[in-house]
Protein backbone atom coordinates (compact mmCIF):
# COMPACT_ATOMS: atom_id res chain seq x y z
CA UNK A 1 0.00 0.00 0.00
CA UNK A 2 1.44 3.40 -0.92
CA UNK A 3 1.79 6.31 1.52
CA UNK A 4 -1.27 8.19 0.22
CA UNK A 5 -3.55 5.16 0.53
CA UNK A 6 -2.28 4.56 4.08
CA UNK A 7 -3.05 8.17 4.98
CA UNK A 8 -6.55 8.00 3.55
CA UNK A 9 -7.29 4.71 5.33
CA UNK A 10 -6.09 6.21 8.60
CA UNK A 11 -8.27 9.26 8.01
CA UNK A 12 -11.36 7.09 7.59
CA UNK A 13 -10.80 5.69 11.09
CA UNK A 14 -10.01 9.13 12.55
CA UNK A 15 -13.01 10.84 10.99
CA UNK A 16 -15.42 8.31 12.41
CA UNK A 17 -14.16 8.78 15.99
CA UNK A 18 -12.74 12.31 16.14
CA UNK A 19 -13.31 14.87 18.80
CA UNK A 20 -15.21 17.85 17.47
CA UNK A 21 -14.36 21.47 18.19
CA UNK A 22 -17.08 23.78 16.87
CA UNK A 23 -15.21 27.09 17.23
CA UNK A 24 -12.06 28.08 15.33
CA UNK A 25 -11.02 30.28 18.26
CA UNK A 26 -8.75 28.30 20.59
CA UNK A 27 -10.55 27.83 23.90
CA UNK A 28 -7.37 28.41 25.93
CA UNK A 29 -6.52 31.57 23.93
CA UNK A 30 -3.14 29.94 23.27
CA UNK A 31 -0.84 29.53 20.28
CA UNK A 32 2.18 27.22 20.24
CA UNK A 33 5.04 27.67 17.80
CA UNK A 34 7.26 24.61 17.56
CA UNK A 35 9.51 22.70 15.20
CA UNK A 36 8.27 20.50 12.38
CA UNK A 37 10.20 17.56 13.90
CA UNK A 38 7.96 14.48 13.90
CA UNK A 39 9.17 13.46 17.38
CA UNK A 40 7.18 16.28 18.96
CA UNK A 41 3.55 15.49 19.78
CA UNK A 42 2.57 19.00 20.82
CA UNK A 43 -0.85 18.08 22.16
CA UNK A 44 0.39 15.21 24.30
CA UNK A 45 3.53 17.01 25.51
CA UNK A 46 1.60 20.05 26.73
CA UNK A 47 -1.63 18.35 27.82
CA UNK A 48 -3.69 20.03 25.12
CA UNK A 49 -6.83 18.84 23.36
CA UNK A 50 -8.33 19.58 19.95
CA UNK A 51 -9.68 23.12 19.84
CA UNK A 52 -7.61 24.46 22.74
CA UNK A 53 -4.64 25.98 20.86
CA UNK A 54 -3.34 27.03 17.49
CA UNK A 55 -0.21 25.08 16.58
CA UNK A 56 2.30 26.68 14.19
CA UNK A 57 5.20 24.58 12.98
CA UNK A 58 8.32 25.28 10.96
CA UNK A 59 11.96 24.19 10.86
CA UNK A 60 13.39 25.01 14.30
CA UNK A 61 10.24 26.56 15.75
CA UNK A 62 11.57 30.02 14.87
CA UNK A 63 9.74 33.32 14.48
CA UNK A 64 9.57 34.12 10.77
CA UNK A 65 7.47 36.53 8.71
CA UNK A 66 4.94 33.78 8.11
CA UNK A 67 4.69 33.07 11.84
CA UNK A 68 4.06 36.78 12.44
CA UNK A 69 1.33 36.72 9.77
CA UNK A 70 -0.35 33.77 11.49
CA UNK A 71 -0.02 35.40 14.92
CA UNK A 72 -1.62 38.61 13.63
CA UNK A 73 -4.69 36.59 12.69
CA UNK A 74 -4.59 34.44 15.83
CA UNK A 75 -4.50 37.45 18.11
CA UNK A 76 -6.81 39.90 16.37
CA UNK A 77 -9.34 37.60 14.73
CA UNK A 78 -9.28 34.49 16.92
CA UNK A 79 -8.61 35.76 20.45
CA UNK A 80 -5.13 34.41 21.25
CA UNK A 81 -3.36 36.22 24.09
CA UNK A 82 -0.63 33.71 25.03
CA UNK A 83 2.17 32.28 22.90
CA UNK A 84 4.55 29.43 23.66
CA UNK A 85 7.64 29.14 21.48
CA UNK A 86 8.95 25.60 21.93
CA UNK A 87 12.27 24.50 20.46
CA UNK A 88 13.77 21.06 21.14
CA UNK A 89 16.94 19.12 21.78
CA UNK A 90 18.50 17.28 18.87
CA UNK A 91 17.24 19.83 16.34
CA UNK A 92 18.67 19.73 12.82
CA UNK A 93 19.18 23.50 12.98
CA UNK A 94 21.42 23.26 16.04
CA UNK A 95 25.15 23.60 15.48
CA UNK A 96 24.96 24.48 11.77
CA UNK A 97 25.25 27.74 9.86
CA UNK A 98 23.09 29.37 7.22
CA UNK A 99 25.97 28.97 4.77
CA UNK A 100 26.22 25.22 5.43
CA UNK A 101 22.46 24.74 5.04
CA UNK A 102 22.40 26.86 1.88
CA UNK A 103 25.20 24.71 0.42
CA UNK A 104 23.46 21.46 1.41
CA UNK A 105 20.03 22.48 0.11
CA UNK A 106 20.93 24.70 -2.83
CA UNK A 107 18.41 27.22 -1.46
CA UNK A 108 19.44 30.84 -0.96
CA UNK A 109 17.34 31.23 2.20
CA UNK A 110 17.82 32.19 5.80
CA UNK A 111 17.37 29.01 7.84
CA UNK A 112 17.50 30.54 11.35
CA UNK A 113 20.11 28.16 12.80
CA UNK A 114 20.27 27.68 16.57
CA UNK A 115 23.60 27.96 18.40
CA UNK A 116 22.04 28.28 21.85
CA UNK A 117 18.38 27.58 22.63
CA UNK A 118 18.10 30.16 25.41
CA UNK A 119 19.60 32.86 23.19
CA UNK A 120 17.43 31.92 20.19
CA UNK A 121 14.30 31.88 22.35
CA UNK A 122 15.11 35.29 23.83
CA UNK A 123 15.69 36.66 20.29
CA UNK A 124 12.37 35.27 19.04
CA UNK A 125 10.48 36.53 22.09
CA UNK A 126 12.02 39.97 21.49
CA UNK A 127 10.82 39.92 17.87
CA UNK A 128 7.28 38.98 18.86
CA UNK A 129 7.05 41.41 21.78
CA UNK A 130 8.30 44.32 19.66
CA UNK A 131 5.56 44.01 17.04
CA UNK A 132 2.99 46.74 17.68
CA UNK A 133 0.38 44.76 15.73
CA UNK A 134 0.67 41.91 18.27
CA UNK A 135 -0.66 44.09 21.08
CA UNK A 136 -3.22 41.48 22.20
CA UNK A 137 -0.41 39.13 23.27
CA UNK A 138 -0.06 39.31 27.04
CA UNK A 139 2.44 36.51 27.65
CA UNK A 140 5.14 34.78 25.60
CA UNK A 141 7.04 31.81 27.03
CA UNK A 142 10.07 30.04 25.58
CA UNK A 143 10.36 26.29 26.19
CA UNK A 144 12.84 23.60 25.19
CA UNK A 145 11.36 20.13 24.70
CA UNK A 146 13.70 17.19 25.38
CA UNK A 147 13.13 14.59 22.64
CA UNK A 148 14.70 11.88 24.82
CA UNK A 149 12.69 12.35 28.01
CA UNK A 150 9.60 14.24 26.84
CA UNK A 151 10.26 16.90 29.49
CA UNK A 152 9.89 20.62 28.90
CA UNK A 153 12.21 23.29 30.31
CA UNK A 154 10.76 26.77 30.89
CA UNK A 155 13.63 28.91 29.58
CA UNK A 156 12.42 32.46 28.95
CA UNK A 157 9.36 34.65 29.55
CA UNK A 158 7.96 38.00 28.52
CA UNK A 159 4.81 39.58 29.93
CA UNK A 160 3.20 42.75 28.65
CA UNK A 161 3.63 45.53 31.20
CA UNK A 162 0.38 46.77 32.67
Amino acid sequence: MNQIARLLDANDAYASARAHAADSRPSRRLAVLTCMDGRIDVFAALGLHIGEAHVLRNAGGRVTDDVLRSLALSTHVLGVDTLVIMQHTGCGLAGVTDEELQRRTGADLGFYPIDDHAKALREDIAIVSSQSFLGPLQLVAGFVYDVETGGVADVARWERPE
